[in-house]
């Protein structure tokens, strides 16, 4: 069967019939069954079948399917050895989503789109052997990660690794406009270069003076930030991959920005069309000030960027407002309007009810616990990179007279359920930050230097997880209780720990850490480490450490080991957490997307090309059942709870999704004196979100009535 002529299939059938039940139960084994007749009826007729391995890799290469280049690191034993071994896993896909997913979009296939070229398991083995860059040992590990499911490697990375013919193997990238026409040029052609191989474009504008500001001393010339922001959709919609993917990009403000309200109108329904984005993804960054402001129903002011940096001699990004907010208002040489921040708390919170945006990142926040020299001035398209950035100087000719940093994301992430089953934690993570590694250090983006520059400076990566709520189900833990925070608070210390001595080793075997490390909080006295010192972080209930029992939780000693092998050899990395949204590859993984809950028991999914798919939850049956509470039910608070666990031992930041109904049941949140979902419900949820320590807020995610949602996930760039 054609792969061009899917719709009106057996499998599609038998999928579709889960969705009616019989006598009252779910027809689970309908999932089963289509997925065996996808295998048999379009794998089986359309995989090219080689006679030997020889010629499988003989073609590949020859036919510019595959790098030679990748296949001439190792010998021809070697590999047939790694193919071997990987094939005698067995691997079997658990769901029809699992595998319609993985052939439809991420195998390899031939040039007419009419037949497959791989298996899962190729596709690892060449994940591995690229990532590995040689190294044979390296290799059969990572191998036996991926094929058991326990490191899955961000989307970009493993759809591209060791093809000939391929995108960038990054995420995402961030950059920053200073208030200049060559820096808006300059960065509308990398967003237009960026979006070209891959990835979504977060770009701050907070920098940019406000409408009617003066230029060269002519007031009301300037035109603020909306039309910077048509013009960096417009570069979105242009460079869209060939055809077969629509660029995408996020453009963040400051909440004390004089353009704020303008910026958010740019999202309404009504908006008027020549300011209306209707493509464009919205953040704002909040400094703590502004829900000081807003608690204590005060007015506040906006501040122009164009007088704030004369009169401070740097772009307005790198004011801390809190600290400064006082000077900045007595001062009469900086320009400055006030609204009331409670009329502002509600413009966020109308947008977000009606659109899911913006994203909000708690700037101060995740300063604060930033251990890396420098300012975090924004976050991505996804709101889970929290990376510190220096802004740049541009002639009128746009050659760099001052180069500054920006950032790329590099991602993978673990499954929590099957890397509780690893027989060795810290190797299981020391490949994944090895494989990571190898993305970082081989990524080319020369079309935009700073982020070149900040990529080859900081070594960074970011290290997940997805499959949370899953593995809660399945040990009959119920999200959002005060064992799954305990769970989860380990869970991530381990992550950070094993992380932080993969990056030391690599230091001490490279010679080589960051730069800038000997100004961290790493090296400046250790105090990072100071919190892990205590011995707090081990668990504590007999459920938690019935879970970890087969693992080693590093003690107060153990840290104080790892702090004295960092002051003395580094570290190779500036930063190795984040948590992505992991959406299309959790499918692939059979686990539940990054650490958030579920949002129904049996997924309906709208696929462009055939139409309704379902997928059940995984592991989904009498006993899971009780524990997968739709995210949509649970009290949100519980969500940020179990967030707020992971952010401490996270360096980065963790892409939170809020689930909110149109009509709330009244016995989910005790302040709800009516069903209606208000601003006053959006507020309260921030401001928690806030107190608990949480970095940033991704999409808030409202279902109606009628059974749609709002501000569903758009983040197709940079999910993995």
């Amino acid at each position: 069967m054609s792969l061009k002529n899917l719709k009106n299939v057996t499998y599609f059938r038998l999928n579709n019939e889960i969705n009616r039940p019989i006598n009252g139960q779910i027809p689970l084994h309908k999932d089963k069954e289509a997925l065996a007749a996808f295998l048999a009826e379009n794998v089986k007729a359309n995989l090219i079948v080689f006679d030997t391995l020889e010629e499988k890799l003989s073609y590949l290469v020859n036919q510019d399917y595959l790098e030679s280049e990748l296949l001439a690191k190792y010998t021809p034993d070697f590999i047939k050895q790694l193919f071997k071994q990987v094939y005698q896993v067995d691997f079997q896909f658990k769901s029809f989503m699992a595998a319609y997913k993985f052939f439809s979009q991420y195998a390899l296939k031939t040039n007419d789109n009419e037949h497959y070229l791989e298996t899962l398991e190729d596709r690892v083995i060449f994940n591995a052997l690229y990532f590995a860059n040689g190294d044979e040992a390296l290799a059969k590990t990572l191998a036996n990660e991926m094929i058991h499911q326990r490191y899955q490697p961000a989307t970009p990375s493993f759809l591209n690794a060791g093809r000939k013919r391929r995108g960038e193997l990054v995420s995402c990238f961030l950059i920053q406009v200073t208030d200049d026409m060559n820096s808006i040029g300059r960065n509308v052609n990398s967003a237009l270069q960026l979006s070209r191989i891959g990835g979504g474009v977060g770009i701050s504008l907070s920098n940019l003076r406000e409408a009617g500001s003066p230029i060269k001393e002519v007031e009301e010339a300037a035109s603020g930030v909306v039309p910077v922001m048509k013009l960096f959709e417009d570069s979105f919609s242009y460079s869209n991959q060939l055809g077969q993917r629509q660029g995408a990009g996020v453009v963040y403000l400051s909440v004390f920005h004089p353009d704020i309200l303008a910026f958010l109108s740019t999202k309404k329904e009504n908006a008027d069309e020549k300011i209306r984005v209707k493509t464009l993804s919205l953040g704002v960054t909040i400094p703590d000030k502004f829900y000081e402001l807003a608690r204590k129903n005060e007015e506040m002011y906006l501040f122009s960027p164009y007088s704030v940096e004369r009169v401070y001699g740097k772009p307005f990004n790198y004011i801390d407002i809190t600290k400064e907010y006082d000077k900045l208002v007595a001062n009469p040489n900086i320009r400055k309007t006030k609204i009331a921040a409670r009329e502002l708390e509600q413009e966020i919170s109308k947008l977000q009810q009606e659109s899911g945006y913006p994203y909000v990142i708690n700037i101060d926040t995740a300063n604060r616990t930033n251990p890396i020299d420098g300012t975090i001035v924004m976050s991505n398209l996804c709101s889970e990179i929290l990376q510190v950035q220096q802004p740049s100087i541009i002639a009128d000719n746009q050659e760099y007279l001052k180069m500054g940093t920006d950032i790329s994301c590099n991602l993978g992430s673990t499954n929590v359920v099957n890397l509780m089953k690893s027989p060795d934690f810290a190797k299981s993570i020391d490949a994944m930050v090895r494989a990571l590694t190898f993305v970082t250090d081989s990524s080319n983006t020369a079309a935009a230097p700073t982020i070149n520059k900040g990529n080859q400076e900081a070594h960074t990566i970011g290290l997940g997880a997805m499959g949370l709520h899953t593995y809660l189900a399945t040990n009959q833990i119920e999200y959002g209780s005060k064992i799954s925070v305990e769970f989860t608070s380990i869970y991530f210390m381990l992550l950070n720990y094993w992380s932080l001595v993969s990056s030391n080793q690599l230091a001490r075997e490279r010679k080589q850490v960051f730069k800038g490390f000997e100004i961290s909080e790493y090296a400046k006295g250790g105090s990072y480490f100071e919190k892990y010192l205590t011995g707090e972080f081990v668990p504590k209930t007999d459920t938690v450490k019935a879970l970890f029992k087969d693992h080693l939780i590093p003690t107060a000693e153990d840290w104080a080991a790892l702090k004295a092998n960092v002051a003395r050899y580094g570290l190779y990395h500036q930063n190795r957490l984040a948590v992505a949204p992991n959406g299309s590859i959790s499918y692939i993984n059979d686990t539940s997307a990054s650490i958030h809950p579920i949002t129904q028991k049996i997924e309906e999914r709208q696929e462009k090309k055939i139409g309704k798919i379902y997928y059940p939850a995984p592991y989904l049956n009498n006993q899971t059942l009780p524990y997968y509470t739709s995210a949509y039910d649970m009290d949100m608070r519980c969500v940020i709870d179990v967030y707020a666990a992971a952010t401490e031992h996270v360096d980065q930041g963790l892409s939170l999704t809020l689930f909110v109904r149109s009509e709330i049941p009244e016995e989910l949140y005790e302040w709800k004196r009516n069903r209606k979902l208000t601003t006053r419900d959006l507020n309260i949820l921030r401001n928690y979100a806030f107190h608990q320590g949480i970095k940033s807020i991704y999409y808030i995610r409202t279902f109606t009535e009628d059974g749609a949602e709002v501000g569903a996930n758009q983040c197709e760039s940079c999910v993995i």
